[in-house]
């Protein structure tokens, strides 16, 4: 089974990626279309020309390298899942069939602290880097109305109580839970990137799920209608997320 985070920026995503790599059934896969983000959007981002060099940036090869890298992982003993972490707003512009045959999982962020969280690192945000719309069209696109609905959890509610909210993340995905998945290495890489440097700092330091100090940083007010614009977004997402 290929489960797909499809996340927002500045959330806990790469932690969620790193609890998942501690399974001995599971391998992980990250950010795969970022590199075609770049390339097509221009967006000004930190290592910009390293990421699209270092990686493939043609959709179909991408999907196919997914499948490929599964397919690897599953001959390999025990290893029958895959996690995939996706930013929704990297999954833009493109035939979305593929993400039917994914179990997929939405993370989502309370906004205000997103923004303020981003706006450190990127310039001009606008809802293109915030990536919520795309998240809840992507919702709609992935909603089935004779099965279930996608499952989204918010990164608040899983730094809260991160052993219940992971137990019910397992049992949404119909996997056994593992406690190993609550705590990892220091340091510890589990799939290089060259943007590791400049997004994974607080990750890379860590040993598990914990709230960071600058998750209190105030928000900057010149984005108050970017905000505005996002929360709807957020609150139907919000809607349908596990709870505790």
């Amino acid at each position: 089974m290929i489960i797909n985070l499809i996340s927002g920026p500045r959330n806990i995503s790469t932690a969620l990626m790193y609890s998942f790599a501690q399974r001995a059934d599971t391998r992980v896969i990250d950010e795969p279309f970022y590199g075609n983000y770049l390339l097509r959007y221009d967006a000004d981002h930190p290592g910009k020309k390293e990421i699209i060099a270092h990686m493939e940036t043609d959709i179909e090869r991408i999907v196919a390298g997914i499948a490929h890298r599964a397919k690897q992982a599953a001959g390999e003993e025990g290893r029958n899942l895959t996690f995939v972490k996706n930013m929704g707003h990297h999954l833009v512009d493109m035939d979305t069939r593929f993400l039917h045959t994914y179990q997929n999982v939405f993370l989502i962020r309370d906004p205000a602290a997103l923004i303020a969280s981003l706006a450190e690192i990127l310039p001009d945000l606008g809802m293109r880097d915030v990536g919520l719309s795309r998240q809840a069209e992507l919702f709609h696109e992935l909603a089935d109305p004779e099965q279930k609905t996608p499952i989204v959890i918010d990164s608040h509610e899983v730094l809260k109580d991160p052993p219940l909210m992971l137990q019910k993340l397992c049992a949404a995905l119909s996997i056994p839970y593992s406690a190993k998945m609550l705590s990892w290495k220091k340091g510890e890489i589990h799939d290089p990137v060259p943007w590791a440097a400049d997004w994974y700092k607080n990750v890379l330091n860590s040993t598990g799920f914990e709230k960071q100090s600058t998750s209190t940083r105030p928000f900057p007010e010149r984005y108050r209608p970017l905000l505005d614009l996002c929360r709807p977004h957020y609150e139907f997402l919000k809607s349908h997320a596990l709870t505790r």
